[in-house]
């Protein structure tokens, strides 16, 4: 049993149909094809409305099931949709826009500040890195100018897909010390941004983002916070 995820190969549609497979014991509902995003790699999971003959829920967020499966889960308890029948989903489209900027100026962060990874999250408005990093940056002023160079830029978000052999020897492409990209499909999926020239980002990444580093609006750094020894936290936030 499988979700097929429109979420990754459409992440602007907002809405869908889709058969209803299973429900879990804890009350989440597996579906045949799923818009919502489920939580992983420091993003949230997707929140929304489902429909069907003669019901209705609230999604409060998704999350990952067996296998390759996508699990719905309602924000209360109810009469679930029944197994096979027909689901119109509709997504929570204003948090998931913001999760995927937020999410794309993360690996600009990532960029402006070329140092190992450590941790991360994303929020509908803001989000952070951990980085391996013993001493603060010296000009903050210099990080948040450079974070909207890139976003005035407007260059473009792609993806390609490689091998696990490939990335195997690529290594230097995971810049995550703490969250390593998905195996078992013998596929990795990346995340460029820009083309060409205008190339300045390519990691291994299963989120959502944005098609051109333009739509993520002005950022705002945050508080740089001493998280131990060796790691500091940089935060960054979306102006609107």
């Amino acid at each position: 049993m499988s979700t097929d995820p429109i979420f990754r190969t459409s992440p602007y549609q907002r809405e869908t149909e889709s058969r209803v497979l299973a429900h879990t014991p804890e009350g989440g509902i597996v579906c045949a094809a799923s818009i919502f995003y489920p939580t992983g790699g420091g993003q949230p999971g997707d929140s929304g409305r489902i429909s069907w003959h003669g019901g209705r829920l609230t999604i409060a967020t998704t999350l990952k099931g067996e296998g390759d499966t996508c699990v719905l889960v309602p924000a209360e308890a109810s009469a679930l949709p029944p197994v096979d029948s027909l689901l119109h989903q509709e997504l929570d489209w204003e948090r998931r826009h913001r999760h995927m900027r937020v999410h794309t100026a993360l690996h600009l962060l990532s960029v402006v500040i070329p140092l190992p990874v450590t941790g991360g999250a994303i929020g509908a408005g803001k989000g952070r890195l951990d980085f391996l990093m013993p001493d603060p940056p010296e000009d903050r002023d210099a990080i948040e100018a450079a974070l909207n160079a890139f976003v005035d830029r407007d260059l473009t978000v792609s993806e390609e897909w490689i091998s696990e052999a490939e990335l195997d020897a690529n290594p230097g492409l995971v810049k995550t010390m703490s969250v390593m990209p998905p195996r078992g499909s013998g596929r990795i999926r990346l995340v460029r941004i820009g083309q060409g020239r205008d190339h300045v980002d390519l990691q291994p990444c299963g989120g959502t983002h944005v098609a051109r580093t333009g739509e993520i609006g002005h950022l705002r750094l945050g508080k740089i916070e001493n998280k131990g020894k060796q790691n500091r936290r940089v935060n960054i936030a979306l102006d609107i």
